[in-house]
C-alpha cells in the first residue's frame, strides 16, 4: 500500500521535514496545526485567534484530503497554558458539531514558533 501526501495551499507548509498529512488505506494523519495564517504565514496574535486558525488549518488539510471535520476519529491539542482549556472547547465545539471525536489535550511547556496551540488529528474516509 502506497502512502499519498496531502498538500494544500489552504494550511501552511511544513515548518520541518515532515507533511501536512498522510493518507494511509482509509485513514487520515494530519500533522500538528499552529495558528499560522497560510496566505501570510505568520501567526495570528491571541490564543483564541491562534485556536481558530489551527482549527482552519486541520479542516483545510482534511478537505484537500476528501474528508471533513465529521470524519475525524481522534485529535491531540496542545495547549501552552491549560487554563485555556475552557477557551479551547468554545472553539473546538464550533468545529466538531455532529460527534465529537475522541480526544487529549496537553500542556507543554513550548510549540514551534511559539504557539499558544497546536491541534492534530486521525480521521477515516470511506473507500
Amino acid at each position: 500500500m502506497q502512502n499519498k501526501v496531502i498538500m494544500t495551499k489552504d494550511a501552511p507548509t511544513a515548518i520541518g521535514p515532515y507533511s501536512q498529512g498522510i493518507i494511509a488505506g482509509n485513514m487520515i494523519f494530519v500533522s500538528g496545526q499552529l495558528g499560522i495564517n497560510p496566505k501570510m504565514g505568520e501567526m495570528k496574535n491571541g490564543f483564541q485567534e491562534q485556536a481558530t486558525q489551527s482549527l482552519l488549518n486541520l479542516k483545510a488539510i482534511l478537505e484537500k484530503a476528501g474528508a471533513g471535520m465529521q470524519d475525524v476519529v481522534k485529535t491531540t491539542v496542545f495547549l501552552k497554558d491549560m487554563n485555556d482549556f475552557s477557551a479551547m472547547n468554545e472553539i473546538y465545539k464550533q468545529y466538531f458539531t455532529t460527534s465529537f471525536p475522541a480526544r487529549s489535550a496537553i500542556e507543554i511547556s513550548k510549540l514551534p514558533k511559539d504557539g499558544l496551540v497546536e491541534v492534530e488529528a486521525i480521521a477515516m474516509i470511506a473507500k
